[in-house]
């Protein structure tokens, strides 16, 4: 190991090159799954968990709110119709700007959620972006896809206006 290669590695990029670490970071996506039985009262566990990766990506608290209401949602209609003893799947992917959860059921009885419901209305106003499709093995899925509304261009102390000072 040479000295400029033990100098980056151990106190970051020589000055005037780019560091691929940094690179990965701004195009990376990280995916997390969680898997349980198909049953209303593991719901809870989905809820926190969606609230807190939408912190992660610095989700107002309004639009966590609305993720946990549209999780809940999406999974009250897809257990309607899951099969009993199976697992409900809820695969988060968390880029840098927005979140998409894929919640997925087994069904003896595949079927699309119907889209002019109530429901399906309501879960769109919640997550932004709601579609539903048929996968394989009898698997239903919603997916759902949030942008955060309010992403800071970069610009110091325009997130959320907190801590702002008069005169």
């Amino acid at each position: 190991m040479t000295e400029d290669t033990a100098a980056t590695t151990a106190y970051g990029p020589v000055p005037g090159q780019r560091d691929p670490a940094a690179a990965d970071r701004d195009s990376a996506q990280d995916h997390v799954t969680v898997c349980m039985p198909a049953e209303g009262a593991y719901l809870s566990v989905l809820r926190t968990a969606t609230a807190g990766l939408a912190a992660r990506l610095d989700f107002t608290l309004d639009e966590i709110e609305d993720l946990r209401i549209a999780v809940d949602e999406a999974c009250a209609m897809l257990l309607a119709q899951a099969i009993p003893g199976t697992n409900l799947e809820c695969a988060f992917d968390l880029g840098a700007e927005e979140m998409t959860i894929t919640v997925s059921v087994t069904a003896a009885e595949p079927r699309t959620p119907a889209r002019d419901t109530f429901a399906w209305t309501v879960l769109s106003a919640l997550a932004g972006t709601v579609d539903s499709r048929l996968g394989a093995d009898d698997q239903v899925s919603i997916v759902l896809r949030k942008r955060r509304e309010n992403v800071n261009s970069g610009t110091p102390g325009t997130a959320g206006h907190h801590g702002t000072r008069s005169g």
